[in-house]
């Protein structure tokens, strides 16, 4: 499948003196010769401008629970159609989704598909939404909005599972796109982002005040936490403070635990008493949602109110149980508004199954 042009897209690119192309999408700013790639892998200097070398192009297809993005408060419960690209436009250490995001190789792109046939296949299969995810979408931006703009035609909600690392001009337009979003806050050093991903974190916190401040975008917080890196008290109070202040007490954190992968092997698994104690700082500092993710705690991967304790989203795994949300939105016993995208019908009733899908081509 060839990349097509874009007439509808503002380009992430200019061209620079002695025929070297800079690419504008990411703080990156690679700045390429003809036939190079940037550090993404996936955006290459052709004919004298960028173009993105996987449009149509997926590393497979999958119906996912909504909760394994996650998202806690975006239409519980429901199924969402899940695909990536390959490559990505950060280098962390630990990757969980390196075999894709970290592939120089196309191969791993056995499956095509046009942005149409993904809408009309998702809304087939009974999806709510879309997702963008296993590499960074930000980094197959075209193909991400083509997509999204398909979905919005047939009623489909678009959710972007991002590390946020990109420019001010292209978020705007990637975004006013996106219904729904995870966002990688990794950590709250400047080192931790320097040394273990290759990136910097004020883009990334930048980015986060501009979802809350100027956009409508659904959005929660996933921070990974890995033993000795990112996962001190000093700084999680930090974060989580820096949270509160900035975007609000509404926005959900997930804390999720850290596996050895990829190139920190090294490193042992995080102990189930650490994610706990971030979700813990986290209330403490006037988080309303926090939750524990990738270990098994139904307490705290539930949704309590947050002005009354009652228990008003059952979470095991990504199996819903009690559900205690009025039509409205609201705490079935305090009447406290609950922050997120809720189905008046209710839950849905996706549970944990997992469906890879193959394409028709």
């Amino acid at each position: 499948m060839q990349p097509v042009p874009h007439h509808h897209l503002t380009k992430c690119w200019h061209k620079l003196e002695g025929g070297r192309v800079q690419c504008d999408l990411c703080p990156r700013e690679c700045k390429l010769k003809e036939g190079q790639q940037g550090l993404c892998f996936v955006r290459a200097c052709e004919g004298g401008e960028i173009v993105l070398t996987t449009y149509g192009l997926s590393s497979g297809f999958c119906v996912d629970p909504i909760e394994k993005k996650p998202l806690n408060h975006f239409l519980p419960g429901t199924p969402v159609f899940s695909f990536g690209t390959a490559g990505c436009n950060l280098a962390c250490r630990f990757c969980q989704n390196w075999d894709m995001s970290k592939s120089r190789e196309m191969h791993t792109l056995a499956d095509a598909a046009s942005p149409e046939a993904i809408a009309q296949t998702a809304k087939e299969l009974g999806c709510r939404s879309v997702a963008y995810t296993y590499n960074d979408p930000v980094i197959f931006h075209e193909y991400a909005i083509d997509t999204a703009i398909a979905c919005r035609e047939l009623g489909v909600k678009s959710v972007a599972v991002t590390a946020g690392y990109i420019s001010p001009g292209p978020r705007e337009e990637f975004f006013s796109y996106m219904d729904a979003s995870n966002v990688d806050l990794k950590a709250f050093t400047e080192r931790f982002y320097h040394k273990l991903t290759g990136g910097h974190l004020q883009p990334i916190l930048d980015n986060l005040v501009y979802l809350k401040q100027e956009t409508d975008v659904w959005f929660e917080l996933a921070t990974l936490l890995i033993p000795g890196e990112n996962d001190s008290e000093q700084e999680l109070d930090g974060m989580t403070t820096w949270v509160v202040e900035n975007l609000g007490p509404d926005v959900p954190m997930h804390f999720t635990a850290f596996h050895p992968d990829w190139k920190m092997m090294d490193k042992p698994s995080t102990p189930v008493s650490t994610l706990t104690m971030a979700r813990e700082i986290a209330i403490r500092n006037g988080v309303h949602y926090a939750y524990t993710g990738n270990v098994h705690d139904s307490r705290r991967g539930s949704t309590w109110c947050p002005e009354c304790g009652e228990l008003l989203i059952e979470r095991d795994w990504y199996r819903l149980g009690s559900w205690n949300l009025k039509e409205s939105g609201s705490c079935s016993k305090c009447g406290a508004h609950i922050a997120g995208v809720f189905d008046p019908a209710g839950p849905g009733t996706w549970g944990p199954k997992r469906l890879p899908i193959r394409m028709a081509r």
